[in-house]
């Protein structure tokens, strides 16, 4: 059994891997699925319904499903029946066709002490609260975000980022509800074709009302009323969800419901899109699941028949990717395989069971891992490195490699621990990172891809990879020494070797991506080096690890010292890395972000404290303080 363990624990997580593949059984008799799948432009890109749905919830919530206590008398058999549970996709469904249900879910988060006195709610919870509740605060919500807003971003505190990001969120949710049709209508569809029958004879008037001849007062009237309600709705809804209807001629040519209304002026054609997501949205409202299966059903055909065969394969594979979610998959993978590392070192009789084990699972969440970020370059068709999202995966990913490739070698558990502790710690960085919304956006024009920008992003981020997994080997370097006498002389010389040659490859990849992204700056903005922030903290990273190799050479640290300088690494990359960017200044401020400030003081804090305990005397090392002289044996009795 123990032999076949390792093997078994694997193909079982890799079943369940590949069950989330799956598509989805339909929850209700509503094609949801079918509507989650089908492609609308929303951030410069294609993407489907079910992209939209998960980042709007997800930037308004900080979840991609929602959850609400409805039922809380419900049995203590059946604790489930206490919540009303609905994926992000019903939960936009509802928002676009019945608003006036939706305003009553509770899907805002507001956790800020002073927001929630501003806003009279009671100090200690619930935290989620219903748009209908915030309603009569809109306008002072609107005054200090606009006062918040008009501050500069350094002197903004944390009530001025509560407050602006409530008022971004209510903006959202209000341009989300007009997407589909104007709010406060009951029968768009018949509304539609209301102004189907006034284009004519409304034109005409327009005509001879221009001309100076008589004309229908009453038409012209009718359409002047239809043209102000689409012009305001042009102006408000969020997403472009009306294909071109010569997409060989523009692809890209996608507008919002009012715009394409407005183009009806022009067309004197209502497009067939708009009347397909009116129907959609009408019969979703009324509860009529047969004809808005058709309705979708035809909108399909419609955009097969116009040769958007490209957009629809988009949504697909996004839709997929989605529900595989491989970087959850990913994060779960790493904590059992860290946990059986640990198992290994605790466990004298089966820690070979506990490491073969782990290390079958940490292989198959760096597979998982992988497929991840290809997924994402196909999708976007860029490289796999573009904003700070992708970065943190990527740092991740190069880290777990890294582990992988030392415990193939050694085969002691510290590559296993490392990586598991690496790639999941910068996977639920990257899972904060999302909720700001669309990871996968447009890029800046500025940072579009080229040969030199993509060659520069990924070797300077393994740059980063290699140094982080050095900082946390020499982590546990200084807690396996202190708190166990698991750190033989043998595993000090291993731990000493691995840190040694993952900081000059560190060092490596650090310096040449440096240089690549001076000449990506050469052909960007004209000069190579401009003393930026954001390269000033590359450069310091090739320093700080050239100094540490250095001084290893010259004999001026022994092994705690070159563990202490190693673990200084961390902060010196995670400066670099998110620091920077929280400055706001230089050519690389499109990365601004400050929210993650105290996080980073928190993770530099922990770093100097470890590099303290690193410091201590050996007596206080349970691994290498001298083990107490034996008491000599009592003399055998006269």
């Amino acid at each position: 059994m123990k032999k076949h363990l390792p093997w078994l624990l694997t193909g079982l997580f890799a079943l369940w891997v590949l069950a989330a593949l799956r598509p989805p059984r339909p929850a209700a008799e509503f094609d949801v699925v079918g509507f989650g799948r089908l492609p609308v432009l929303l951030n410069g890109r294609v993407q489907p319904w079910d992209s939209v749905a998960r980042n709007s919830l997800l930037q308004i919530r900080a979840r991609q499903a929602f959850a609400e206590v409805t039922r809380p008398d419900a049995p203590a058999w059946n604790p489930g029946a206490k919540y009303t549970r609905m994926s992000a996709l019903e939960w936009l469904l509802e928002l676009m066709t019945r608003p006036e249900q939706a305003d009553r879910r509770k899907v805002f988060r507001i956790d800020h002490p002073e927001l929630r006195t501003l806003l009279g709610l009671p100090p200690d919870g619930p935290f989620y609260h219903a748009q209908s509740e915030l309603r009569p605060h809109f306008e002072e919500i609107e005054k200090q975000a606009r006062q918040a807003g008009a501050l500069d971003p350094a002197q903004r505190n944390t009530f001025h980022k509560a407050v602006f990001k409530l008022f971004q969120n209510l903006v959202l949710y209000q341009r989300l509800k007009s997407t589909l049709q104007p709010e406060g209508t009951t029968n768009f569809l018949a509304e539609l074709k209301a102004y189907q029958a006034a284009l004519e004879p409304g034109l005409t008037a327009v005509t001879q009302h221009e001309a100076g001849e008589p004309h229908d007062t009453e038409a012209l009237g009718t359409l002047v009323r239809f043209a102000r309600r689409f012009e305001a709705l042009s102006q408000t809804a969020l997403p472009l969800i009306v294909p071109p209807i010569h997409p060989e001629t523009n692809r890209d040519a996608w507008a919002n419901v009012g715009a394409s209304l407005m183009e009806t002026l022009v067309t004197r054609q209502i497009h067939p899109a708009v009347l397909a997501y009116a129907e959609m949205a009408g019969a979703y409202a009324a509860g009529q699941p047969e004809a808005f299966n058709q309705a979708l059903a035809r909108h399909r055909q419609w955009l097969t028949a116009k040769g958007l065969d490209r957009e629809i394969a988009k949504g697909r594979w996004e839709f997929l990717y989605n529900q595989w979610r491989p970087f959850y998959l990913g994060t779960t993978l790493y904590v059992v395989a860290f946990l059986l590392g640990c198992f290994s070192w605790l466990s004298a009789t089966r820690a070979g069971v506990w490491n073969r084990s782990g290390y079958g699972l940490l292989v198959l969440g760096l597979a998982v891992h992988t497929a991840g970020i290809l997924f994402r370059m196909a999708l976007e068709g860029r490289p796999p490195v573009t904003n700070l999202y992708s970065s943190a995966v990527f740092v991740g990913w190069g880290a777990v490699a890294l582990g992988v490739i030392l415990e193939r070698i050694h085969r002691d558990s510290v590559g296993l621990v490392m990586a598991a502790t690496v790639g999941c710690i910068t996977l639920i960085i990257a899972h904060n990172l999302a909720l700001g919304g669309d990871t996968m956006e447009m890029m800046r024009a500025v940072l579009d891809s080229n040969f030199w920008l993509s060659t520069h992003v990924i070797t300077i981020t393994l740059g980063y990879s290699a140094t982080f997994a050095a900082g946390f080997l020499a982590i546990m370097y200084v807690l396996r020494g202190l708190f166990t006498r698991g750190l033989t002389a043998p595993s000090r010389a291993a731990l000493n070797r691995m840190v040694y040659g993952i900081l000059c490859f560190a060092t490596l990849f650090s310096f040449v991506g440096t240089v690549l992204g001076g000449i990506w700056a050469d052909q960007s903005w004209g000069r190579f080096w401009g003393w930026d922030p954001k390269e000033n903290g590359a450069l310091i990273i090739v320093l700080w690890n050239a100094l540490i190799l250095h001084a290893r050479w010259g004999g001026l640290v022994g092994e705690r010292g070159l563990m202490n300088l190693a673990i200084f690494g961390n902060v010196v990359t995670s400066f670099s890395w998110f620091g920077v960017n929280m400055l706001g200044v230089g050519l690389h401020s499109y990365g601004f972000m400050d929210a993650a400030f105290f996080w980073l003081m928190l993770f530099v804090a922990s770093q100097l404290v470890l590099i303290g305990l690193g410091s201590l005397p050996l007596r206080y090392w349970a691994s290498l303080r001298a083990d107490p002289p034996a008491r000599p044996a009592p003399a055998p009795a006269a």
